[in-house]
Formats: C-alpha cells, sequence, structure tokens
C-alpha cells in the first residue's frame, strides 16, 4: 500500500484537492473557484452541479500535479463547509433546488417562531445547538415547503437530503451510498448527539421525513469506493468531517483543552473537551469534535461568520485593497491614534451573539480615515471576535484556562494579524508548519483507517510549529481596545437582543 492520502476540501467559495505523502507533506494541489449566488439579501446559495464539477476537475488537477494516478492514492478524505443543506431525487440524482449555504438567514422567521414557542431548551439538550438559520433543519423544512410537490415526494422516500459531504459521498460513488459522519450529523439540529443518532421528536419539530436522511458512520470508516468512470480507478473513500472537525485534527487537538481556531470565510474556534458535553451558558455551540471506533469526543465551539470574507469585501466590495495580502501591511501604516472598528455583522452575529438580523457596522470615523484604518479594522474584527469566544469558553468550562490557539487558514499567513491576535488574546498562538490543516486532518482520517497512516499518538507526535507568537500588548492598551470592541457590538445589536 502507497502513503499517498487524497483530501477534497468542499469550500464556501471554492473546492480543493491537495495529495499528501506519508510525510504530511503536499505534493499535489487543485482548486477552483465557484459562483456565489445571491436571490435577495441574506440569501446565499451555491449551484450543486458547479460544487460537483468543481471537485472533479481539482481531483484531476491534484492527481496530475503530484504525477500520480487512482492506482497510488490509498483513499480519499473529505472535509466540507458544514450545513450547507442540499436536496436530491435518488432516482435522478438531480437537486431539486440550489444548495441554501450556512451563511443563508432566510429561515430567520422559522427559527424565532420556534424560539417564542419555547421550543430551544429540548434543541439546545439534545443538539448542544442554538436556534438559528446557520444549521441545515430549518433550511430542510424550507426547501421541503418551497419547492413544488418535493414534500410529497420526501414522504414517499423518492428524495435524499445531505450537507456536501454526502451529496459528494452520493456522486462519487455512483449513487451507491448515502451516508454521512457524526460531526456533519452533528449540526442538523435533528441528531441527539448524547444519543449519536437522528432524533424522532426534532423531526417532528421541524416536520423532516426520516426517508430522506442518511445513515451517520464514525469519521473514519469505510464509506464506500469512487465510481472508477470519474478517475480511471476506483480509490476508497475512508474519512469524513466537517471542516472545522478535520482542523482540529489537522491540528492534532487531540487532549481536552486543547483549541484551534480556523481563518477562513468565517471564523470557527473549537475547544476540546473530552466525553464531557459542556453545557453552555454562554451561547457556545456544545458539538461533536470527532468520533472514532464507536467514541464521541466532544468540543464547545464559537462561530463566526465574517473573518476572511470581511477581506474579501474590501477587496470586491469597497475595491480598497487589491489582494487580501496587501491588509496586513495597510495595518501598519494605520494612525494609531484612530479607534476605527468594524463590526462585521454582514449577514448576522454568530457567537456569542447569535443575532440573525444584526448588520455590519463600522464605528469611530473621522475625515482622517482612510483604506489603513479600514483594513486594520477589518482585522482587529478577528482578533475581537475570538476573543469573544475565548472569554466565553473560559466562563463555561475550567479546562480552558490556559489554552494555547493553533491556528490554521487563509489569514493566518499574516504576522501582523497572528500578533495582534496574541496581544488582544493575552495568550500565545501557535501556527503550525502545515497551514493545510482542514485537509491535512480529513487525510489523516482516510490515511489511518486505511492503515497508510501512524495512529493518534504518532501523528500527534509529528505535528510541527511553524511560529508562536507571544502577547505584548500591555494591559492598560488591550483593555481599552477590547471596550470599544464591545461597545461597538453593543451598538450594533439588534434591539430585541440589545434589550
Amino acid at each position: 500500500m502507497t502513503g499517498y492520502v487524497l483530501a477534497i476540501d468542499q469550500g464556501t467559495t471554492s473546492s480543493r484537492a491537495i495529495v499528501f505523502d506519508d510525510s504530511f507533506r503536499v505534493i499535489g494541489v487543485g482548486q477552483q473557484e465557484f459562483e456565489q449566488i445571491l436571490p435577495r439579501s441574506g440569501w446565499v446559495e451555491h449551484d450543486p452541479e458547479a460544487i460537483w464539477r468543481s471537485v472533479v476537475e481539482t481531483v484531476k488537477t491534484a492527481l496530475a500535479d503530484a504525477s500520480l494516478s487512482a492506482r497510488d492514492i490509498a483513499g480519499i478524505g473529505i472535509t466540507n463547509q458544514r450545513e450547507t443543506t442540499l436536496i436530491w431525487d435518488r432516482e435522478t440524482g438531480q437537486p431539486i433546488h440550489n444548495a441554501i449555504v450556512w451563511q443563508d438567514r432566510r429561515t430567520a422567521d422559522i427559527c424565532r417562531r420556534l424560539a417564542e414557542d419555547g421550543a430551544e431548551g429540548m434543541i439546545s439538550e439534545r443538539t448542544g445547538l442554538v436556534i438559528d438559520p446557520y444549521f441545515a433543519g430549518t433550511k430542510i423544512a424550507w426547501m421541503l415547503d418551497n419547492v413544488a410537490g418535493a414534500r410529497a415526494k420526501a414522504e414517499a422516500g423518492k428524495l435524499a437530503f445531505g450537507t456536501v459531504d454526502t451529496f459528494l459521498l452520493w456522486r462519487l460513488t455512483g449513487g451507491r451510498v448515502h451516508a454521512t459522519d457524526a460531526t456533519n450529523a452533528s449540526r442538523t439540529m435533528l441528531f441527539d448527539t448524547q444519543r449519536n443518532e437522528w432524533d424522532d421528536e426534532l423531526l417532528r419539530l421541524f416536520r423532516v421525513p426520516r426517508a430522506i436522511l442518511p445513515e451517520v458512520r464514525d469519521c473514519a470508516a469505510d464509506f464506500g469506493t469512487t465510481d472508477a468512470s470519474l478517475f480511471g480507478e476506483g480509490i476508497r473513500i475512508c474519512g469524513i468531517a466537517g471542516d472545522q472537525h478535520a482542523a482540529t485534527l489537522g491540528n492534532a487537538c487531540f487532549r481536552p483543552g486543547m483549541m484551534k481556531s480556523t481563518y477562513g470565510t468565517g471564523c470557527f474556534a473549537v475547544l476540546n473537551t473530552g466525553t464531557e458535553r459542556v453545557r453552555s451558558a454562554n451561547r457556545l455551540l456544545s458539538t461533536i469534535a470527532y468520533r472514532l471506533n464507536g467514541k464521541t469526543t466532544y468540543a464547545l465551539e464559537g462561530s463566526i461568520f465574517i473573518a476572511g470574507a470581511a477581506v474579501q469585501w474590501l477587496r470586491d466590495g469597497l475595491k480598497i485593497v487589491e489582494k487580501a495580502s496587501d491588509t496586513g501591511p495597510m495595518a501598519t501604516r494605520a494612525d494609531e491614534g484612530q479607534d476605527v472598528y468594524l463590526v462585521p455583522a454582514f449577514t448576522g452575529l454568530g457567537a456569542p451573539w447569535w443575532d440573525a438580523e444584526a448588520r455590519g457596522a463600522i464605528y469611530g470615523l473621522t475625515r482622517n480615515t482612510g483604506p489603513n484604518e479600514i483594513a486594520r479594522a477589518a482585522l482587529e474584527a478577528v482578533c475581537f471576535q475570538t476573543a469573544d469566544l475565548l472569554s466565553a469558553m473560559r466562563r463555561d468550562w475550567k479546562g480552558a484556562s490556559d489554552t494555547v490557539l493553533r491556528v490554521d487558514g487563509g489569514m493566518v499567513a499574516s504576522d501582523w494579524t497572528m500578533q495582534r491576535l496574541a496581544d488582544i488574546l493575552n495568550a500565545p498562538v501557535d501556527r503550525p508548519t502545515v497551514l493545510e490543516t482542514t485537509a491535512l486532518g480529513a487525510a489523516w482520517l482516510a490515511g489511518h483507517h486505511c492503515g497508510a497512516w501512524p495512529d493518534m499518538g504518532g501523528f500527534s507526535a509529528r505535528w510541527r510549529l511553524e511560529r508562536r507568537f507571544e502577547p505584548a500588548m500591555g494591559a492598560v492598551e488591550r483593555g481599552a481596545k477590547l471596550k470599544g470592541w464591545s461597545q461597538a457590538v453593543r451598538r450594533t445589536l439588534t434591539e430585541t437582543v440589545a434589550g
């Protein structure tokens, strides 16, 4: 058996395929962006066929880049944008609607009614989640109610639901496997994370027929084999995990108290709490970190909807930067005397606020405010939001008291941002040698399961630090900045939440 493993990393704005060798080095890459469909304010969709085409093409590109063929690959691991919801016809394999993306807010009214009806306590107890359009449950219900004939077909067992991993698995296996893993299932608001099974009471509450649901397996498991017509020969699929869970694994955060934060389109901080499912008193999510060999490891998670997307907005919306990497140098040139705060609530505010109706705002503008100050505010917003999450985690669980943060994602390449993050958190920030940790986590699941890569201990021992950022900001300055951020957020929250 070879030591080559292929990771499919299907993200919010692009699909990537990465080939790793048995030293965990990247030896082949394929990447392709696809269109973001914005039908209305607050609505975000993807074309499922565009996602599928991008995955197939990037896999072929990565194999060619590595000078390998399908027969050289020991296994495939899949990691995916979570909560993005698809429903397709079991017979034809055709989606009934565009995928509704995790950022989409169209079901805010449904969520509000559920909360007003007193359902949040039960939902939180079973799933560890809060009621929010972010999760898949209300998206499924919306699609079944708004696509002609969909509900009747679903109840007759003629439709299949899946998050992106499930849809890709179905297509990759030629429709032979309809399955997901425990991490993706845990993000639907339909899965009891304590009992590790679909919950009939939740299914009734959201009016989701059990017949459309996939089978739930461990993160490392036999998920079938790719159809030989796709890549010339069948390849085993041996691992699936949602992107943040895969990044937790890729950062080797295997011990309780270890924490990672991924800075991509959004920002997601995950704190390993071991076998303890911690109930958050601060509106964090109590989620499944991963499930291996039938054993579930839990985590506290804080989700920030907008991180790198704020930099994209500077580039594509305001057009004040040509490329994302310009923002760090611009931040160093910003006027330190100006306290400008960007609250990037473009699609609502995530943890610990969970305000679906909030919208973005900039505070502290003066006549002297320019692109440099706004760029700095966009980068600092990521740091402030992470500080909110870490503060909430420390209040929820004593194991988070002395956490060192391991980071990954596109934004962590910026030294300025990582240093400011350490300063605002007043905690060390570790940047790994391999920044492709989401893909690496998915690859490890597949590589270990198929016998080509080491176990958890061996993988953890080979994790490597590229640089540690130590806090250097004084307590008074840090306190003033955090106070200004808090005031900006309070002004941005909608009246219902703020009151």
